[in-house]
């Protein structure tokens, strides 16, 4: 979390992330020159660049929306999800070099300018055969950009979490351009199936992990309670929950978190005041809820974030009862304090 909008502090992980990102970025590069070179030896340096950057942007995507779903179905993943802007942005630069050369090559040599060109050289739009497949990557860019340049907090403040979070859903968009930009392009310039059938494999992997992760929340949505009193439903046995983690509620389409903090149970409204993020599925650091995406915190007692900060969301009340948690789904105003229910 952050008071102003300054230049975040890399802490040692952040540190580690990132180099791995740009090791990973620099050894693929490298090895795409040199398999290149071996199996290719009249390779141009233009034609090589393009294709490494490409492939590489491809794949930093494919990775990029497989950490969402990954997170969800295993929380060994979680610490991929922290910065997942860092490995957005990295892969935006990547395909904007991919982007500039790639105009360079092609559209720089006439006298018409280069983003004409683009748009006008071809204009058999209805021929799959002949489509002209650059506009497509042109326009994934232009989300990849808008996506780069407003991935700091500054712009999710002023433009509101959902205006913002509308923005950045379109990577499904740019993700489906890039896809139609790369098989078009394939069956115009390649006479080898291996781009198709990889990019074809990218998409079903994509679509089966995102499938599985929305059944799972579908089933945790739908989940039946058993009726208590008082307003109270039972949710859970009391021996269930680990020290410093919660387990998730939707009861009457809302979804609660339960904390378990100092062999008390907290409740608190499941979704981040940051991003909407899912606060049940992150930890208590330091006492205090800290959601899983961004690190956005909250005092588990009231649900409201430690001076200076302002967020604040709905809290519960819990009992326990026999070595059974029932909780109230009737929620008191956000940053209201509530004891928590001792499970001794």
């Amino acid at each position: 979390m952050s008071a102003g909008y300054a230049a975040v502090g890399w802490n040692r992980q952040k540190k580690i992330y990132d180099w791995i990102i740009f090791g990973f970025c620099v050894l693929y590069l490298l090895t795409f020159v040199v398999l290149t070179a071996f199996f290719n030896p009249d390779y141009t340096f233009e034609t090589v660049l393009i294709r490494s950057t490409s492939t590489l942007a491809v794949l930093l995507l494919h990775i990029i929306l497989s950490i969402g779903p990954l997170a969800r179905l295993n929380k060994k993943f979680l610490p991929l999800l922290y910065n997942r802007r860092h490995l957005g942005v990295t892969m935006f630069c990547i395909a904007a070099v991919h982007g500039v050369f790639s105009i360079m090559q092609f559209h720089t040599l006439g006298n018409v300018n280069p983003l004409v060109s683009l748009f006008t050289s071809n204009t058999n739009f209805n021929s799959i055969a002949a489509f002209p497949f650059q506009a497509l990557g042109f326009f994934a860019l232009i989300i990849l950009f808008l996506m780069a340049i407003t991935s700091h907090d500054f712009w999710l403040h002023n433009l509101s979490p959902k205006i913002w979070k509308t923005l950045h859903m379109f990577v499904y968009l740019a993700y489906f351009l890039i896809v139609m930009h790369v098989m078009l392009g394939v069956i115009q310039y390649e006479t080898h199936p291996v781009f198709v059938i990889l990019i074809s494999l990218g998409a079903v992997w994509l679509i089966a992990l995102h499938l599985i992760a929305g059944t799972k929340e579908v089933k945790k949505d739908n989940q039946k309670f058993n009726p208590g009193t008082e307003g109270f439903v039972y949710v859970s046995e009391a021996n269930e929950f680990e020290e410093g983690r919660a387990k998730i509620f939707c009861i009457d389409r809302e979804r609660i978190a339960v904390y378990k903090h100092d062999n008390k149970l907290y409740a608190i409204h499941n979704v981040c005041k940051h991003q909407g993020g899912p606060l049940g599925e992150g930890k208590i650091l330091d006492g205090c809820i800290t959601c899983p995406w961004h690190g956005y915190q909250y005092l588990p007692h009231n649900g409201q974030s430690p001076p200076p900060f302002k967020e604040k969301v709905s809290t519960y009340d819990v009992k326990v009862s026999e070595g059974k948690v029932f909780l109230n789904p009737n929620p008191y105003d956000e940053g209201t304090e509530r004891p928590g229910a001792s499970i001794n």
